[in-house]
């Protein structure tokens, strides 16, 4: 049987859910002895040699570039968000931290407005304004429930959408490898010391769950890719929330971790926000901000 393209679209992006859910699982693993900024780097590191093999078969030309300073931005916003995501993953319970991370799209939308003078409607607006309702939902400050981790998530969030907004910046005059590879350099170089500063030898165990957790993260990408080029955007975007409940499933088999009904409201009200903010961009012909 030939499944049809929106079908094959959406197990591709429910493969990128599940390999992005068990990475952020490996994250929170790990946390329990290593440093989040130390898996950062390592997360940085690793896939830098990833995408070398890549660079050197395109030759020097691959770092010909015009835009050096939007590079060192884009990196060094990427290794920020990376870092508040994994000390929220570690802090957080799983469900809790991928909710918040949902946010990425809010914020990406004031700041295309702000930077990249994309016209924003009136629907759009109410949309952004009710999914940071849904982060207070799950946030609630002032609660015994809050933590500093529920800061550095949202912030996490806002760091990703400065990348987003980065990266359509450079994608009009820069080649994907290009960006690849200033990306792994610079998010390498720039956690290298904070890493050295709080650093634990990792087992060898450890470092294979690293690098593992580095290939992880390309075949999650990948398989997105897949997803919207296989089928319409409208078909596969509402499946990249199923993270959600993977997130839900694995902490409670893995960490025994069970949501309490306020992030789960909270999360619904992000996800209906977000995903009516994608579906205006796909209205639009532009890339809804989702992924890993």
């Amino acid at each position: 049987m030939t499944l049809s393209s929106n079908a094959q679209g959406a197990l591709w992006m429910i493969a990128s859910g599940a390999v992005f859910s068990l990475l952020n699982a490996t994250v929170k693993h790990l946390g329990q002895r290593l440093d989040p900024m130390e898996i950062a780097f390592f997360r940085c590191f690793f896939g830098l040699l990833f995408v070398l093999p890549f660079a050197l078969r395109a030759g020097g030309a691959i770092m010909l570039t015009g835009r050096p300073l939007t590079h060192l931005a884009r990196g060094l916003a990427g290794i920020a968000g990376m870092f508040c995501g994994m000390y929220a993953l570690v802090h957080l319970p799983l469900a809790a931290a991928i909710a918040i991370s949902f946010a990425k799209p809010l914020f990406a939308v004031l700041l295309a407005a702000a930077f990249l003078a994309e016209r924003v409607g009136a629907g759009r607006w109410f949309a952004t304004a009710a999914g940071f309702v849904g982060v207070l939902i799950v946030v609630r400050p002032g609660s015994t429930e809050f933590q500093f981790a529920h800061v550095i998530a949202l912030l996490g969030a806002f760091f990703i959408a400065d990348v987003i907004v980065l990266v359509k910046k450079l994608q009009g005059t820069e080649r994907n490898a290009t960006i690849m590879v200033y990306f792994g350099i610079v998010t390498s170089l720039a956690s290298f010391g904070p890493a050295l500063w709080v650093w634990t030898t990792p087992s060898w165990v450890e470092l294979g769950l690293l690098a593992a957790m580095a290939g992880a993260a390309t075949l999650g990408q990948y398989c997105g890719l897949r997803a919207f080029r296989a089928a319409e955007a409208s078909a596969v975007v509402p499946f990249d929330y199923l993270r959600l409940i993977f997130a839900i499933a694995i902490g409670f088999m893995v960490f025994g971790e069970i949501p309490d009904r306020w992030t789960l409201v909270g999360a619904a009200v992000l996800i209906a926000s977000t995903l009516y903010i994608a579906y205006r961009e796909i209205a639009l012909g532009r890339s809804p901000s989702l992924g890993g």
